[in-house]
This record gives C-alpha cells, sequence and structure tokens, in this order.
C-alpha cells in the first residue's frame, strides 16, 4: 500500500474531525484515496475511514458477513477483531447491503447507557453521492441555523435511526463515504429530517 501511514492517515483523521464538528460539511480526500494501491473492494474512502478509527482495542462488523475477503482486511490492516453485530463497536456497511438487513442491524446494534453512552456503535457507511443539495434538513449542536446533506438512504432507514437517537445522550454516530473520496459525518446529537424522498 503506498499510502504513507502516518502523513495521509493523520489527513484523513482531521477531515474526518471537521465533518463530525460540523454536520453536513462533506469533506474531500482524494489525495489519500488516489495513494490506495489495493483493491479492498469498497470505496476507499470508507476504507480508510475504518484504517483511522479502528484498532487492536475495538471491534467491528461487516454487515454482509459474506464479505470475508474485507473482514480479513480490515482485520489486517487496524488489527481490530470482527465481533457480532450487538457487540461490535464499529458497523460497516456496504453500499450493495439490503435495506431490510440495514435496518434490522440498526434496531440491534448497541446505542451506550445514559451512564456511559460511549459504549455505542459508531457506523461507517457506503453510499452512492453525497451532496449538500436536498435530501436531509440538520440541525442540532455544531450547525450554525440549519444545513442540508443527501446521502442516498431512504426515509425508512432515518426513521429508524431516529428511533435510536431519542434518548439523548444514547444512539449512534454514522460516517458516509462514497465513491468519489468524500465523507461526511452525522454524531448522534443532530436531528436528521428528511425533505424529500430520496
Amino acid at each position: 500500500m503506498a499510502i504513507d501511514q502516518i502523513h495521509d492517515l493523520q489527513q484523513v483523521y482531521r477531515k474526518l474531525l471537521n465533518s463530525m464538528s460540523r454536520p453536513g460539511t462533506i469533506s474531500l480526500i482524494e489525495q489519500e484515496t488516489e495513494r490506495v494501491d489495493v483493491d479492498f473492494g469498497c470505496a476507499n474512502a470508507l476504507m480508510l475511514s475504518a484504517m483511522v478509527l479502528l484498532d487492536a482495542e475495538v471491534t467491528f462488523h461487516v454487515l454482509s458477513e459474506n464479505r470475508r475477503d474485507l473482514i480479513e482486511k480490515i482485520s489486517e490492516y487496524t488489527s481490530a477483531r470482527f465481533a457480532p453485530l450487538q457487540e461490535a463497536d464499529f458497523i460497516i456497511v456496504l453500499q450493495k447491503d439490503e435495506e431490510s438487513e440495514i435496518l434490522a442491524a440498526m434496531a440491534q446494534c448497541k446505542i451506550g447507557s445514559l451512564i456511559d453512552p460511549q459504549q455505542s456503535a459508531t457506523w461507517i457507511i457506503e453510499t452512492t453521492v453525497l451532496s449538500n443539495s436536498g435530501a436531509l434538513l440538520l440541525t442540532g449542536p455544531g450547525i450554525e441555523t440549519e444545513a442540508q446533506l443527501s446521502t442516498g438512504q431512504s426515509i425508512r432507514f432515518w426513521q429508524a435511526r431516529d428511533s435510536r437517537i431519542k434518548e439523548h445522550p444514547m444512539g449512534l454516530d454514522m460516517i458516509f463515504a462514497d465513491g468519489s473520496s468524500q465523507i461526511a459525518c452525522l454524531p448522534r446529537t443532530v436531528s436528521a429530517i428528511p425533505m424529500e424522498v430520496e
């Protein structure tokens, strides 16, 4: 892998932090993804996000369990351990995953507790294309008044997310990565209201 494990991943980390602290902000990590010379079988932006966030101290679950190749590569590059959905610290969702599986997983993943809200799952989701036009109206911390974001997920997806973040501070955080080397983040504290059918 031609990517610089220190400099390039540090840049990705900074851009992830920027997007997480400013929900709806789409960060471009094209310079970093262009250096990836391994075919991971998913968007390079998704894999670099995983490489930045996962390590030997955390667990992950790939929703497409038949993707043994991706599971092995994530473990190899991050030292994180694969775990059952209900125990995973990070949940990887691929673009081709069925919506019914995604909704079922969202209902089962951990969302922390009132005492330990940080014991929740962070979702890293591969999506078609991210844009700041249309679909979702975002409000909450890190957004001056409101922001817009389009991720390609359905209204049912956002309703399922909404049902899992109702009891603040419990909930789940989401990172979206597309094939155009863009990333966007949606922390649990942000309200995402569908403006139209995606």
